[in-house]
């Protein structure tokens, strides 16, 4: 069996690679693997949610079926980010949690991600464990030692009272524009931000099953700007499907991503004396402006694979406060298991409450790098490291940009592709750089036979 688990958990194409089928399998297979592990003989519990496209539907009713039928009792919440589910996955004390989204993904998509005892993520050897679950005799209780079914009533109230505790300054004063990409935060982040005290703007809440993250939310920005200026507003959020990201804009529309959105907050956290080790952590894809900026500013960043599972990894090893991706993947270790776009977006509110600064002011402590990214296609990528040819180009061009710049070449996993990113003091330098060592990729590498 072809390994079904990618970086964020099962997705592709529902009701193509994502059938009732094999979501009724699956969560079986996590039955036995998460729930039936305790020694106490109690009846092991999972916390359900799910983003509104319209899959997710019979999805979820596969899931619970075949939970229910190996004898877990699952509490369904219903329509919630995915950092929802993992809140009330520790908030309630369930064994395990089932969130099924495709996050940025068009609406014809969908996913199944599971979430281990306390929210957590669950690692590659768990993954792997309920794949190979999958292929034994399933687990087929009777009578009174199947699981039941309920309506999880206040999974919303829990998790919107949790996010408001979270604010050292609440925000009146402060026009909001929030942009919930029709997705899972439609209902949940107005609510919390205007409980929070802002006047709120709503855009992109009416989801109807087939237009999440059509044309609205943090993949598709114009609009938050548009409005942003329309109404006079201090600040635009921008959530993706499944709200686990958040990017911003501020009141002239400049978009603000995640990276520097970690800069405000890590500076934030180090003046309440609550970033730990005074360090962040952030993947290799960083813009080297975040580096420079918080270097000056006494703070570390711990750097990690692309990935915001690699970033969790290491929050955990080395105990650390705050980390998350450009792409707006920001995770506040105590209050949060994973990133949490609704959490992230107040938080960065209330700074600017807080300190009485505009969003622009803020985010000025970070200066952005140009950053050029090629994707050279039809490559071995498994040589990307280690041919010298290629090698060779790499240290020219780090020589030819000294401290101003930088280097990176990430071989895709998942394709024959090789990225070459190169970040300089100015866009040209940049561009020239990343194509000259894009055609070096291209020439040394080409899996194409040579006439």
């Amino acid at each position: 069996m072809s390994k079904l688990f990618g970086t964020d958990g099962v997705r592709g194409l529902a009701n193509g690679l994502i059938t009732a089928e094999l979501s009724l399998q699956l969560a079986q297979a996590a039955a036995v693997v998460l729930g039936h592990n305790a020694s106490d003989g109690r009846r092991p519990t999972a916390v359900i949610a799910r983003d509104p496209r319209i899959s997710g539907e019979f999805i979820a009713a596969a899931v619970e079926a075949g939970l229910a039928s190996s004898g877990v009792d699952v509490y369904d919440a219903g329509v919630l980010p995915t950092p929802a589910a993992a809140f009330l996955v520790a908030d309630l004390g369930a064994d395990f949690g089932v969130m099924i989204s495709a996050s940025h993904n068009a609406a014809p998509d969908n996913g199944i991600k599971f979430l281990a005892r306390g929210g957590n993520k669950l690692s590659d050897a768990l993954e792997d464990a309920i794949e190979e679950e999958m292929a034994r005799p399933r687990l087929r209780p009777v009578a009174g030692d199947v699981g039941r079914i309920q309506r999880f009533a206040d999974a919303e109230d829990r998790y919107v009272v949790h996010l408001l505790k979270t604010l050292p300054h609440r925000l009146e004063g402060l026009k909001v524009v929030i942009d919930c990409a029709h997705g899972a935060a439609s209902g949940c982040s107005p609510e919390v931000f205007r409980d929070a005290g802002a006047d709120i703007v709503v855009i992109g809440a009416d989801p109807d099953g087939i237009n999440i993250n059509d044309g609205y939310g943090s993949t598709h920005l114009e609009k938050l700007q548009a409005t942003v200026l329309e109404h006079g507003a201090d600040l635009g959020i921008a959530h993706d499907g499944d709200a686990d990201r958040c990017l911003a804009v501020d009141h002239e529309g400049t978009i603000v991503d995640g990276d520097q959105i970690m800069a405000v907050m890590a500076l934030a956290m180090k003046d309440a004396g609550k970033l730990k080790d005074n360090t962040l952590v952030a993947t290799v894809m960083s813009n080297l402006g975040l580096k420079i900026a918080l270097r000056e500013a006494g703070v570390t960043i711990m750097e990690t694979g692309v990935g915001d599972r690699y970033v969790l990894e290491g929050m955990r090893d080395g105990g650390y406060s705050l980390g998350g991706e450009q792409s707006g993947h920001v995770i506040f270790a105590e209050y949060a298991t994973t990133g949490d776009g609704v959490l992230t977006g107040l938080q960065l509110a209330s700074r600017m409450a807080g300190t009485g600064k505009s969003l622009k002011e803020l985010a000025a402590v970070m200066t952005k790098l140009p950053q050029v990214l090629i994707n050279v296609k039809g490559v071995d990528r498994g040589a990307a490291n280690s041919d010298a040819g290629v090698q060779d180009a790499v240290r020219e061009a780090e020589a030819v940009l000294g401290e101003t710049g930088r280097v990176l070449l990430r071989p895709s996993g998942t394709e024959p592709v090789v990225r070459v990113m190169v970040e300089a003091a100015d866009l040209a330098t940049a561009q020239r750089i990343a194509e000259d060592l894009a055609a070096t990729v291209q020439e040394r590498l080409s899996l194409e036979p040579v006439a």
